[in-house]
């Protein structure tokens, strides 16, 4: 048995013959589960490093202008509570690299409003990705096509649950964090 095949024998849900319990099932699962996870994640994390990466300051005007639509300067700076000199120059630098572009307002043309290039936009879906779009491509080329429906749905079908389990009780989804 190869490397791979001793880390997927260890991930196996063991217990098969035993009573039905279902909770002792479920936290097997659910160990099962996180171990494979860490699998997953590992394999496929992005791996682009720091030459992608922007300010935290400069995702927010990327990433707020994507949910207001374009504005001005003055806009942004008040929506962020920032100087408008501090957005300004975000801006400015965003435009030079290609992910913004400014441009006269058709309802008024003394007003100037800032908006996403489709090099942005696309900066946006990229930066939001959790893991490889490639390599996770690159492996479920690989799967049949039952075993690609069943990833998606058991993963489709793990977040249903959870969002049962929160609209039933009202639990925010932040206060499971546990802290680092």
């Amino acid at each position: 048995m190869g490397r791979h095949g001793r880390w997927l024998a260890a991930v196996e849900i063991d217990g098969a013959g035993d009573e039905p319990d279902e909770e002792r099932d479920a936290v097997r699962v659910a160990r099962a589960f996180e171990r494979a996870y860490q699998q997953a994640y590992l394999r496929f994390h992005r791996r682009d490093g720091k030459h992608a990466e922007l300010s935290g300051a400069s995702r927010a005007v990327l990433t707020h202008l994507a949910h207001t639509g374009p504005l001005t300067v003055g806009e942004m700076a008040q929506h962020l509570d920032r100087a408008q000199s501090v957005v300004s120059d975000i801006v400015t630098q965003l435009a030079g690299k290609g992910l913004l572009a400014r441009e006269r307002d058709p309802a008024n043309g003394r007003r100037t409003l800032v908006w996403l290039t489709d090099d942005g936009l696309a900066f946006l879906d990229r930066d939001r990705e959790v893991l490889s779009v490639d390599l996770l491509a690159r492996a479920v080329a690989l799967m049949t096509p039952q075993d690609r429906a069943a990833l998606v749905r058991g993963v489709r079908a793990l977040v249903a649950a959870d969002d049962e389990h929160r609209q039933t009780t009202d639990e925010n989804p932040t206060s499971r964090r546990t802290p680092t």
